[in-house]
């Protein structure tokens, strides 16, 4: 698995986990249990995760779509 973006913004999270699902990329979301420990104030960023394979064409929808993702 390889960090595709992490973020604080969990609508950020929902679009790029759709458009991913859109383009038959499967994703994880990683440190989701971390920001529910916190209380939902967004200290913690979560982190979407995707098989080493899909990882280029997984940036490449994101970054089509106007979201960041990590270098």
């Amino acid at each position: 698995m390889k960090q595709l973006m992490r973020t604080n913004d969990p609508t950020e999270i929902a679009f790029a986990k759709a458009l991913l699902q859109g383009e038959g990329i499967d994703c994880f979301e990683l440190d989701v249990n971390m920001s529910i420990l916190e209380g939902s104030i967004g200290v913690f960023p979560r982190r979407v995760m995707v098989a080493e394979r899909d990882f280029d064409a997984a940036r490449r929808t994101l970054l089509d779509n106007g979201l960041h993702v990590d270098e």
